[in-house]
């Protein structure tokens, strides 16, 4: 019994280590007005957390967050 319980809060660490590695993150800057974007590009700002101009959010960086700001690219800019 003893050793059972062992082994799943070893597993259970190792499962908690792995989750709480942390990401590259990039920030991502409005710079252009949505007025006159296509809804799909606004949905995608929606998506990205930019509401306003010049409002700045930090994401993970990773495929996703990659095609939504190309698909975007003209009204972001990547902070660094």
């Amino acid at each position: 019994m003893h050793a059972l319980l062992h082994s799943i809060v070893v597993y259970l660490w190792k499962k908690y280590l792995e989750d709480n590695i942390t990401m590259a993150t990039i920030k991502i800057k409005q710079t252009r007005s949505r007025i006159g974007a296509s809804i799909d590009q606004k949905r995608t700002l929606d998506a990205l957390g930019l509401k306003k101009m010049n409002q700045v959010v930090e994401k993970e960086d990773n495929p996703v967050v990659q095609g939504m700001i190309r698909k975007v690219h003209h009204l972001v800019t990547v902070v660094e």
